[in-house]
């Protein structure tokens, strides 16, 4: 059977996942600036208490952003050193994706729309709906203004909200919700789910194309010189 490892580190959250023996074993925690120090005593907890060795993953998935920048690096980091040392193939996944799965997981929901805050004034976002147990993504992910940010074109039905970005901007965001969690942050539990079904479908990569996404391709750029 499948032996996969999730890690992400994208949001305030750090997390990880294990699927083993078709069981599912995870920790998460959310510490702010710590994930640094937290992440490789959390991969070593969990595989211990597993009963499983770094060599018996047959491969790694990680959260690739949107999210922060520093944490995603971090994780970039691990993926690619355990993916190089092992010679494992590794699966990225989306952070925005992984929220919509959280709230399907956690809530039963097939309609999310994933915002995660920005900072400088925007937010990343995704809609996603169900199908086949997996949220897969409608339209595309985008960073935006929260006034800019939409459903997808004839969308219909009761929609969710989840993520920072509603923490934040929710009165901005010109979408009507059933509900919202805007609390909510990405767990590698359900990195973990998507990867599975990435993995299924062939998608896994060299660990040399771990690679960060952040939609936001000028960082470092003031807002008012990227209009």
């Amino acid at each position: 059977m499948t032996t996969l490892l999730a890690l992400d580190t994208a949001t305030e959250a750090c997390s990880v996942a294990l699927l083993h023996n078709g069981k599912v074993t995870s920790h998460y925690e959310v510490i702010p600036r710590l994930h640094a120090q937290r992440l490789l005593p959390m991969i070593k907890n969990l595989l211990a208490e597993a009963g499983v060795e770094l060599s018996q993953l047959d491969a790694i998935a990680f959260g690739r952003g949107p999210g922060a920048f520093t944490g995603i690096r971090i994780a970039i980091g691990v993926v690619q050193g355990l993916g190089f040392a092992l010679d494992r193939p590794v699966l990225p996944v989306s952070n925005l994706a992984a929220l919509a799965q959280r709230v399907y997981r956690e809530q039963g929901v097939s309609q999310v729309a994933a915002a995660i805050d920005a900072r400088m004034d925007e937010v990343y976002w995704g809609c996603y709906s169900l199908e086949e147990g997996e949220m897969r993504l409608q339209e595309n992910e985008r960073v935006c203004a929260p006034e800019s940010a939409s459903l997808p074109a004839g969308a219909s039905g009761d929609w969710y909200g989840a993520g920072t970005g509603w923490g934040t901007f929710a009165e901005r965001i010109d979408v009507t919700l059933k509900a919202c969690e805007p609390a909510m942050l990405p767990h590698a539990e359900d990195v973990l789910a998507l990867a599975g079904f990435a993995w299924a479908r062939g998608e896994a990569l060299p660990a040399d194309q771990a690679l960060p996404v952040y939609l936001r391709d000028q960082v470092a750029t003031p807002k008012a010189e990227r209009q």
